[in-house]
């Protein structure tokens, strides 16, 4: 009973963590007088990938493969379909001009380059799919151009991203990182522990724990987030920041976890790896070729019984 307590427990610590974490950062950043803008597109865009990062580097150092990838496959879908979806059905999303032209197109760049590395049966021929560790070091230097394109597009286009602006004395500062690192540690392996055990009892395999529980839990504070955004007519600014923790999850988290343990695809991961791709290429579509830079309440409806069908597919097959 204890490891369903601290299961739930996990991801109030995790979440908590990650924000006093970022916080803590963010403010010696401004301290050391680091730029805003490098504070937002590091420390702050970092902060709602570490759920999935800490997770994962505890799933990938056990060996707990099919955790690790069904957890980012299932955050970046639920990100795409279910986030922005109910977003736009709550108001219009019209997308921002850098969103439009950098997170939307990288990510499905990141999408379709995660399938191109995953595909080693189809493309070279190999015993099994997998992500080796050569595959990790492809997608965390893609990551680092990614950060590089973006500190360019914000220098061109005068774009502040806003990091806390709140002052915190120093002391504070350091407390609440070294509080939240701890609190991550703790968040993290429980959940791992959790996602097992829950795996046992309900008699699913991993993936689905990772993929509906799991993934669903750490991308609460996105959703969250987005549905006061929507409630405040300020979704635009939201969405930019789930579009974004998709380019992380990917690049960063599986580049990071598939250098610690190689990741092998497990049996399904070509459905939610094809589902992924296709939200993704769905939003790219809905931006890009319909209205143009907005996502009205019937896209917004479609993304989210899209993403509901999908679920009950994966859960009942």
């Amino acid at each position: 009973m204890i490891v369903y307590v601290l299961f739930i427990l996990g991801f109030v610590f995790l979440i908590l963590g990650a924000n006093w974490l970022v916080n803590g950062a963010s403010s010696i950043g401004t301290k050391l007088k680091i730029p805003q803008i490098v504070i937002g597109l590091t420390i702050v865009a970092l902060g709602t990938s570490l759920p999935e990062m800490v997770i994962n580097i505890f799933a990938s150092y056990r060996g707990d493969t099919e955790l690790a990838i069904s957890n980012v496959l299932g955050s970046n879908i639920m990100n795409i379909l279910f986030i922005v979806g109910i977003s736009a059905v709550i108001y219009p999303i019209r997308i921002l001009p850098g969103t439009t032209w950098r997170e939307i197109p990288f990510s499905m760049f990141a999408a379709l380059l995660l399938g191109f590395l995953a595909k080693d049966i189809f493309l070279w021929n190999a015993d099994a799919n997998e992500l080796s560790r050569y595959d990790g070091l492809i997608l965390l230097v893609f990551f680092i151009g990614f950060l590089i394109y973006s500190f360019k597009f914000v220098h061109e286009e005068t774009v502040v991203v806003e990091a806390p602006s709140k002052h915190t004395p120093a002391l504070k500062s350091v407390i609440l990182i070294l509080t939240g690192l701890v609190l991550l540690f703790l968040g993290g392996k429980w959940i791992v522990d959790g996602a097992l055990a829950v795996s046992e009892l309900l008699g699913i395999d991993q993936s689905e724990t990772g993929l509906v529980i799991v993934a669903s839990a750490t991308s609460l504070p996105e959703l969250v987030t987005s549905i006061v955004a929507s409630l405040r007519k300020k979704a635009d600014i939201a969405i930019g920041n789930a579009i974004g923790s998709c380019i992380f999850n990917i690049m960063l988290v599986l580049g990071i976890s598939s250098v610690i343990t190689p990741l092998p695809f497990y049996t399904a991961a070509s459905i939610d790896l094809f589902m992924m791709i296709l939200s993704t290429l769905l939003l790219f579509i809905f931006v890009f070729t319909l209205k143009g830079r907005k996502i009205n309440r019937a896209e917004g409806v479609f993304m989210v019984v899209l993403y509901v069908a999908f679920l009950i597919y994966r859960m009942m097959g």
